[in-house]
């Protein structure tokens, strides 16, 4: 706790503190009845007489002692003698007295509880007192919970407290009341606070510190449960209401500062969330229990304004600045309200210290402010109550910083992972994607697991899946290199193998303690191919279009980082129709199976969902990864999981045309009429003209530089598609020529004719490609 710690301390009932008796100790700031000067000089067996030990009130709190109480003087020199047994009641904490007869040294008579009450006054008032030369004339402390008033106790002075008999049974009153002291009276008719009267010989409404010290614990641990901005705010509205106050109004600044970022602008406050007890509630007074109260309190139709501009110097602003609570009816506060609750606001603020207006500061600065309501038929709120408030506030403030701060990290972290995974998936031909990816936990909302899917030269695409060990920023930073260094490893289109022993030692570069798993594949459309690698990763599964699903026999290796192994690569039948399925550990590994018993689960998902389709019918590629995902029970994530899976259409030997060329001034003149044929055989005459330009433009420029036989491939798909390669590393790049040049203008027609266009280097040279709409 803060500053504005409450503690519980002994009452003048439960036990007597040795220095009290000594005029110099100053006298207790919470209210409680000081030691009279006058007890000190009376002699010490007056003070202590009695039967036995004494018995203290923490050992009365905590269970019961049977044996005589010492007397104990109370306002003023009052000295109560008596034998018995004392006892607590359960729950409560209260102390019930030894039952006894008193007997005063001031030979005043006890009150009367028949006798005339006295007026209530206001809050922490103090009851009528006759004028006295004592120097210190403090207001009497309320008698604790289940201790009934003891008629016969004698007082030293009006309004003193008196010491109860152990059980609930009040002696019978003299009939003549004349003379009684209407102060102390008042105690045994009415609530001295409220006024309100009170059945004789029942427990008093509860108001001692050990009572606001529980309701702070368990209100400050309910709070402490929320871990985002609403649960803090609804943890507050639950644990307020109606134990503390009937209606809570929290405010919050809007938007609200991250760390210590220094907000810009007015300060603007924004009603958050509000809560009220139901109208038809039955209140007592003080602290409500909530076992009678509904676990979730209704909330409250917008009963203020929505927003609320704080002005610079405005009453608003100076209570905010105060940062401790303040009764509404204090000057500042009622000047404050009519700005914070707007102009025609329906709520009407009880009047009376009713109300508590308590701002919430978090480290550095104020971040909005709670108001406390109560009812009118509900007693008012104590001095000691400012203090409740504030603890409360205090809690709450640092709960939302530190839940603003989670959150930006939260966002970050949620960010960072959603840029080193693909925003969407390429569209390459002859296949087709589709992907999942699930953190490990809320959060945990980072890790190491990533997939790609690369285009390449020739219509292929790389497949790519890879886990980095951990779940952190770290894992996330190095999965994002290493996706990277995938990337640019397949744009030289490498073979799978050597990717996996670059990539190897970039981990190794990057420390000696980065280590990561790792699959690249390479499909081929055209000839029905893939070639797998693996760096220590769960084996891919194949869902044929029959419905039979298997795992791929392909060599485990070693995980990248450790360096000095070689990586083995294996070349497989894709049929069109299947389904290759790329994955992490996540999905197959938990805490409640091991990865193989996972791989063969995952196998007869596979198979058994195919089946329903039919086995002409693959399954739909979205539904089919839902599915797979499904197979996760709810202990079953430990891991993220990444998940690419690739539905194999392929490219029929009917759509494709290739040739080689010599690399002599011919070849032009060849390429255009090999082009002319296959755009007549496949019907696709409207294009012969645009067709036989481009090409002519490509080959002339690889004629020009290439020392060895070029390719010419054209590609019918949704498409055309037109590659042609050469032994000659140099991409080329297109230029605006001049008009004095004989030459430049070829990869400008290609621009202006072609849907798209590029080159690619491979490790035997390059690829330029254009693509023709079809229709």
């Amino acid at each position: 706790m803060d500053s504005t710690r409450v503690t519980e301390q002994p009452t003048s009932h439960e036990h007597r503190r040795p220095d009290t008796g000594r005029p110099d100790i100053p006298t207790d700031t919470r209210g409680a009845l000081p030691r009279s000067p006058e007890a000190a000089a009376l002699p010490l067996s007056r003070q202590t007489t009695g039967q036995g030990g004494a018995t203290g009130g923490l050992e009365a709190a905590v269970g019961s002692v049977t044996g005589s109480e010492s007397p104990e003087t109370v306002g003023g020199g009052t000295t109560a003698h008596g034998t018995g047994t004392a006892g607590t009641e359960a729950g409560t904490g209260a102390m019930a007295s030894s039952s006894g007869t008193g007997t005063g040294t001031s030979g005043s008579t006890g009150p009367n509880p028949t006798g005339p009450p006295a007026a209530p006054g206001p809050e922490h008032s103090q009851p009528d007192q006759p004028s006295s030369t004592e120097p210190d004339a403090h207001r009497p402390r309320p008698a604790p919970d289940s201790i009934p008033v003891q008629p016969g106790a004698e007082t030293a002075r009006p309004g003193a407290e008196n010491h109860a008999t152990e059980n609930h049974e009040v002696a019978k009153a003299p009939a003549d009341t004349d003379g009684a002291d209407p102060a102390t009276s008042a105690l045994t008719c009415k609530e001295r606070r409220s006024g309100q009267g009170n059945p004789v010989g029942t427990p008093l409404p509860m108001r001692r510190d050990g009572d606001r010290l529980r309701f702070v614990g368990a209100a400050t641990r309910r709070i402490a449960r929320g871990i985002d901005l609403d649960e803090i705010v609804m943890g507050l509205c639950r644990a307020t209401v109606p134990t503390f106050s009937d209606t809570i109004l929290v405010y919050l600044r809007d938007p609200l500062p991250v760390g210590d970022e220094r907000p810009t602008g007015p300060l603007v406050l924004r009603l958050r969330r509000t809560d009220r007890l139901p109208q038809d509630r039955d209140t007592e007074n003080g602290f409500l229990a909530t076992s009678a109260v509904p676990q979730q309190p209704p909330e409250l139709s917008p009963i203020s304004a929505e927003l609320c501009e704080v002005r610079p110097g405005g009453a608003l602003a100076e209570v905010l600045r105060g940062v401790r609570p303040v009764f509404a009816d204090a000057p500042a506060a009622r000047a404050a309200l009519p700005e914070l609750l707007g102009e025609g606001c329906d709520l009407d603020v009880p009047d009376g210290q009713r109300a508590i207006l308590a701002p919430l500061r978090g480290r550095r600065r104020v971040i909005g402010a709670a108001l406390f309501l109560r009812r009118p038929e509900r007693i008012p709120f104590e001095t000691d109550d400012l203090l409740v408030a504030a603890q409360l506030a205090t809690h709450s403030a640092l709960g939302i910083d530190k839940a603003v701060l989670y959150g930006r990290e939260a966002y970050i972290a949620d960010e960072l992972q959603r840029t080193m995974l693909p925003e969407t998936l390429p569209r390459p031909t002859g296949v087709r994607l589709a992907s999942r990816y699930l953190p490990a936990a809320e959060t945990a909302r980072v890790g190491g697991d990533w997939y790609d899917a690369i285009p390449l030269p020739g219509s292929r695409v790389a497949l790519v899946v890879g886990d980095v060990m951990g779940h952190s920023m770290t894992s996330a930073a190095i999965m994002g290199q290493l996706r990277t260094t995938a990337q640019t490893l397949a744009g030289l289109d490498l073979p799978p193998q050597e990717v996996l022993h670059h990539l190897d030692e970039q981990a190794q570069r990057l420390g000696t303690d980065r280590m990561a798993t790792c699959l690249y594949a390479v499909y081929d459309p055209v000839s029905h191919r893939i070639t797998i690698a693996n760096a220590g990763h769960p084996p891919p599964v194949l869902l044929h279009l029959g419905g039979r699903a298997e795992v791929l026999k392909v060599p485990s290796g070693a995980p990248i980082g450790v360096g000095g192994v070689d990586f083995e690569a294996v070349e497989l039948d894709a049929p069109a129709g299947a389904t290759l399925f790329l994955y992490t550990d996540g999905l197959v590994e938990s805490r409640l199976r091991d990865v193989w018993t996972g791989i063969e689960q995952l196998r007869e998902k596979l198979a058994a969902t195919a089946q329903l389709t039919g086995p002409d019918h693959p399954p739909p590629l979205e539904a089919l990864c839902d599915e797979v995902l499904d197979m996760l029970g709810p202990g079953d994530r430990d891991d993220d999981i990444a998940l690419l899976a690739a539905r194999f259409d392929g490219i029929a030997p009917s759509d494709v045309a290739y040739w080689y060329l010599d690399p002599e001034d011919a070849a032009p003149g060849r390429a255009r009429r090999l082009a002319r044929r296959a755009l007549s055989r496949w019907g696709l005459e409207d294009l012969t003209d645009s067709v036989e330009l481009l090409v002519s433009e490509v080959v002339t420029n690889a004629v020009r530089y290439a020392s060895r036989p070029i390719t010419l491939r054209l590609l019918r798909t949704d498409v055309l598609r037109c590659e042609v390669g050469d032994d000659v590393p140099q991409l080329p790049r297109l230029r605006q020529a001049r008009a004095t040049d004989e030459g430049g203008r070829g990869l400008y027609l290609v621009n202006r004719l072609a849907r798209r266009w590029g080159a690619t280097r491979l490790s035997t040279g390059k690829v330029v490609w254009f693509e023709l709409n079809r229709t």
